[in-house]
């Protein structure tokens, strides 16, 4: 039979119910009071070695009544027990067993509806007294106040701890993001190998193992030789060893133990805030005891150098957001100084890549992007940019292996392995990107991290690891990490930039709807002046017209040439007028929206402009125009203006030609009408669209300037852009965009 490693289960460590082992190492031995009626719920098996009777025969009796001087020492604190996730190190008590008066150190804790009582006889020869431990501690306290560095403070804490106890090795291990671990400081003699600098997985301690590790803060293992003391009970629900100090442990560890050449081991928890930090962690070659309180004094210990380690960090974080707060500040500066933010920060990128810690930076919106430093192209930056707006959701992304993300971002590793981001608007998709290079680094191992799968009896079975000796990686593709404090000056910087753009934005509606105002009183008053003025203007041409008929005989062909000059240029007003009405009407108006069939809306205007031409030579090039959702009244004023302009403007040439098509892209459809015309100066394309605005004279090309207008304000109104190119006698192109769905038509 062939066995596949891939059929077996990589985790089935993480899932071992280590809190409810059933049994206890034998240095100790375990009783379960339930509190509700002070019976005996649970009992190790070796009760019957110190007190003479059989753990079975005291199941379900009352505590005080098999073990009335034990219940007597142990009283006061069943009435007031430890709540879960503490143990509680009682005095040292004497109890008269079968044969003799013995010693016992006891600690109680809590499981479920019972109260756990563990007793340990002192190993012979162990330190008794808090008195024989207080030189320590206070030498330990008093070496804390020197200890510049975390360093130097984890070192200390390895020296008497390793004094306390006179374990060969000593370390102080600390885990990554990740929950591998790395061995910071150690104190040991020559018995067992140096551990100091090597990395160890996280497989090696398992999840639920750093569970118990952050409840239960110190555990011992006297001797990984040893064989387990069963617990029993009536109770079919296994105990919870959770906070026990006698848990036994699972096989797999002490084979682990074994392994490492090491037949006794002790850890402490390292606790920051609550969390597990890391681990002081004590390994002898031979099996070793350690009283109860020696190990009450390594705890106290531990606890006072988490403290001093956690003061140690927060005034390194503390002193980096004072640097980094001096740089943020000048960014605000320069953000305030400048019309838009971004200016701010891209004519700054010294103090932007300051403020993260970083070699490379990029701006980028929808528009623009930015670049500055050591980072990738503009490419590169918009197809990562493309990524964070699809996938990232949060607004700060941090990783120092963007690859491991990213697969495209192997190309610019070199700039680019670590990449810290800020979304300034969702809406809008922008950001700003801080980039680290690649720094490959040669990791230590305590042996191979990978797990060895073993055949036994025809099955496979995971084994800890056999060997220790230092295994080297080299690791590629990731930057070093980001800092607490540069992660947190990001984010307030984010915070500020979207404040900026939330106070520009409240003073821009605020323009705007002053300017909606305006443009109404505006449409207003153009509107009232165009009706009123169409009158007078009538009136003139109505009166001169009636004057040269009725009295051109007794006119002179001088008063003939002034009445003809008078009706021209009040016709010309009046167009004027009417066409400005029609534009001030043309936003008064709701758009009512239905498809239009271009093609023959175009032909129609053709076929008229073509019979007004009379004999000039024109030729039209008609490509394909699909329909429209538009309003039909307002859409062909836009295309009869286009294309009169283009008859208009190709008048000078022996053969014009006129070209109408479109493009389809993007949801919309792109119409455009090209001529050999006169064309003009791009230069003053500002002002091609504008009302009244001009690019000929009168005298060359008749029209009142309002006609480009009207198009743009149409097209506009549907939700499209209008725009043109041309070039001085070598005629233009105009071109609208229309939408195929129309937003707030109404």
């Amino acid at each position: 039979m062939t066995l596949q490693v891939q059929d077996i289960d990589l985790t089935a460590c993480e899932r071992e119910p280590i809190h409810i082992p059933g049994s206890i190492q034998p240095h100790g031995i375990l009783l379960a009071i339930r509190l509700s009626d002070r019976t005996i719920a649970y009992a190790s098996a070796n009760v019957a070695e110190v007190f003479g009777f059989q753990a079975a025969d005291v199941l379900g009796r009352p505590f005080a009544q098999v073990l009335p001087a034990l219940s007597a020492e142990s009283d006061a604190q069943l009435d007031d027990p430890p709540t879960a996730g503490n143990t509680r190190f009682v005095r040292t008590i004497r109890v008269r067993t079968a044969q003799e008066e013995r010693i016992f150190e006891t600690a109680i804790s809590r499981s479920a509806d019972c109260a756990i009582l563990e007793l340990e006889e002192p190993p012979l020869g162990s330190v008794s007294s808090i008195d024989a431990l207080y030189p320590t501690l206070r030498r330990f306290v008093e070496q804390l106040r020197s200890a510049s560095t975390v360093e130097v403070l984890c070192r200390l804490a390895a020296q008497d701890i390793r004094r306390m106890t006179g374990f060969d090795r000593v370390l102080v291990y600390r885990f990554d993001e990740q929950w591998n671990g790395t061995v910071i400081a150690e104190d040991r003699n020559e018995v067992l190998p140096s551990y100091l600098d090597l990395r160890f997985p996280a497989s090696d301690i398992p999840a639920q193992a750093r569970e118990l590790y952050r409840r239960n803060r110190l555990r011992i293992i006297p001797d990984a030789g040893y064989t387990p003391v069963p617990i029993q009970s009536r109770d079919p629900a296994p105990l919870d060893l959770s906070d026990s100090v006698l848990r036994s442990v699972s096989p797999v560890h002490l084979e682990y133990m074994r392994n490492m050449g090491t037949l006794a081991s002790m850890s402490i928890s390292i606790l920051r805030d609550g969390d597990l930090w890391g681990l002081i962690s004590c390994h002898n070659k031979e099996p070793k005891r350690v009283s109860l309180q020696v190990r009450n004094a390594c705890d106290f210990l531990t606890q006072i150098f988490a403290l001093q380690l956690e003061a140690r960090e927060n005034t390194m974080l503390a002193e980096n957001r004072v640097r980094l707060g001096a740089v943020q500040t000048r960014l605000l500066a320069h953000m305030a100084a400048e019309e838009h933010f971004i200016a701010g920060l891209v004519n700054h990128p010294d103090d932007l890549m300051m403020l993260a810690g970083a070699q490379g930076a990029a701006v980028i919106t929808q528009d623009h992007c930015w670049c500055l430093g050591q980072a990738p192209d503009k490419s590169q930056v918009r197809a990562l940019f493309n990524w964070l707006s699809e996938h990232q959701e949060e607004d700060v992304f941090v990783t120092d292996n963007l690859s491991g993300l990213y697969p495209p971002a192997k190309a610019f590793a070199d700039r680019a392995s670590g990449l810290l981001s800020i979304s300034v608007s969702k809406a809008h998709s922008s950001y700003v990107l801080w980039f680290r290079p690649e720094v490959v680094q040669n990791v230590q191992w305590g042996g191979n991290p990978q797990k060895p799968v073993q055949e036994e009896a025809g099955s496979l079975r995971l084994h800890p690891r056999r060997s220790f000796e230092t295994w080297k990686e080299t690791v590629r593709d990731r930057s070093l990490v980001w800092d607490r404090s540069e992660v947190e000056a990001v984010k307030e910087l984010r915070n500020a930039i979207v404040g900026i753009v939330l106070r520009r934005a409240e003073e821009m509606a605020a323009l705007t709807e002053e300017l909606r105002r305006s443009n109404k009183e505006l449409e207003a008053f153009s509107y009232s002046v165009s009706h009123d003025l169409r009158a007078p203007f009538r009136h003139i041409v109505g009166y001169s017209e009636l004057l040269k008929k009725q009295e051109a005989a007794e006119m002179s062909e001088k008063g003939r040439r002034y009445v003809d000059t008078i009706i021209e240029a009040a016709y010309t007003a009046g167009t004027l007028v009417d066409n400005l009405l029609r534009f001030s009407h043309m936003g008064r108006t709701a758009l009512r929206p239905r498809p239009v069939d271009v093609g023959r809306l175009v032909d129609e205007i053709r076929q008229k402009l073509v019979a007004e031409q009379g004999e000039r030579r024109i030729q039209w090039v008609v490509g394909d125009l699909p329909p429209v959702n538009a309003d039909p009244v307002l859409i062909r004023l836009v295309f009869e203006n286009l294309l009169d302009n283009a008859v208009k403007y190709t008048r000078t040439r022996e053969k014009a030609r006129i070209e109408i098509g479109s493009i389809r892209k993007d949801e919309e459809t792109i119409y455009f009408v090209r001529d050999n015309g006169v064309g003009f100066d791009m230069k003053y394309i500002a002002k091609l669209f504008g009302v009244f605005q001009r690019l000929h004279r009168m005298e060359e090309f008749e029209g009142t300037g309002i006609g480009l207008a009207n198009v743009r304000r149409i097209v506009e109104r549907h939700g499209g852009r209008a725009w043109a190119e041309g070039a001085l006698d070598k005629g233009a192109t105009f071109s609208i965009a229309l939408p195929d769905q129309i937003e707030g038509a109404a």
